[in-house]
């Protein structure tokens, strides 16, 4: 039987502990380089995983995290930015994590090969929800049991996982492959595995993000901003956006209630917070069209007018 990749002895390893630490840290960031560029091998099924998430969102479903140990916390790092990051509402993303989230410097290792738990976990686990589950290996028993329910349940399943032809990958509606090489610690998949996890985490959500209308000229316009930092950048992208000075884009915003696409279209002429909205609706939440559309509206006014 084949060692998997993420259990394997990195070639440089041998002799490591014998080795001068600036030696060490040097094989260490590497490594790490060398992990990160495992995405760019997954994008199609990246891009397609977004796509669904982008789906559940709008059919008010649920985006479900799942993972168990260190792929665990990449998972849930990920699931807990989308509330500030893209006003994902709270109760469209869950974390389900292997024992439960750690609140402690102790994460036990046991509980990933307890599966169940999952049937009450999951329960309310439905058709329009998505499943996003990780697992280095791609065979922990707690991810592999939650695949199997989701598929049975009808929901999607993005499956990531950085060993070839594993179980996760087999059960995924779009099974993400991040193939890293051995890490410089046997097995420590904390590390280029997770490094790697991180990466396609990110890009699903973003590109998520993208899909429903949250992110224009690489700017969060569907932000949360509820801190002094976020509502200085609120006022920042709307200015930008608009051409407005800090203190029109203040009114704005104060206008929508700290809605950011509101308050840009407000920022260029749209007379109230409801038509600002209805603007929107017109356009599935997408901002840019819905300028665009204002701008074709006001020059046909005008032009109609000089007539």
């Amino acid at each position: 039987m084949n060692t998997p990749v993420t259990e394997q002895l990195h070639p440089n390893a041998i002799g490591l502990d014998t080795r001068p630490l600036s030696d060490v840290a040097a094989l260490l960031a590497q490594s790490q380089a060398l992990a990160a560029s495992a995405p760019l091998d997954a994008v199609g099924p990246i891009c397609d995983g977004a796509q669904a998430m982008a789906a559940t969102v709008r059919a008010k479903g649920v985006l479900r995290y799942l993972a168990a140990g260190s792929s665990g916390l990449m998972a849930a790092a990920d699931a807990l930015e989308l509330g500030g990051t893209f006003s994902i509402p709270a109760n469209q993303v869950q974390i389900h994590m292997a024992g439960g989230l750690p609140s402690s410097a102790e994460m036990p290792g046991d509980v990933e090969d307890i599966s169940t738990t999952l049937t009450d976990e999951l329960a309310e686990l439905s058709v329009r929800d998505t499943l996003i589950a990780v697992s280095a290996s791609g065979t922990t028993p707690y991810t592999i049991a939650a695949a199997r329910i989701a598929r049975d349940k009808g929901a999607q399943v993005i499956g990531i996982a950085n060993n070839a032809g594993s179980e996760l990958l087999q059960l995924s509606d779009h099974a993400v492959l991040l193939e890293t090489p051995p890490e410089l610690v046997s097995g420590s998949t904390r590390m280029g595995a997770g490094t790697a996890q991180k990466i396609a985490l990110n890009m699903l959500s973003t590109l998520m993000a993208v899909e429903l209308g949250h992110i224009q000229d690489g700017m969060m316009i569907n932000l949360r901003a509820d801190n002094d930092k976020l509502r200085a950048r609120a006022n920042g992208i709307v200015c930008q956006l608009t051409g407005v000075d800090p203190k029109q884009a203040a009114s704005a915003l104060n206008i929508t209630g700290g809605d950011l696409k509101c308050a840009v279209l407000v920022a260029v002429g749209v007379g109230s917070d409801e038509a600002a909205q209805a603007l929107l609706d017109e356009t599935n939440g997408h901002l840019r069209p819905a300028m665009n559309r204002l701008k074709r509206n006001n020059e046909n006014t005008n032009l109609g007018e000089a007539k």
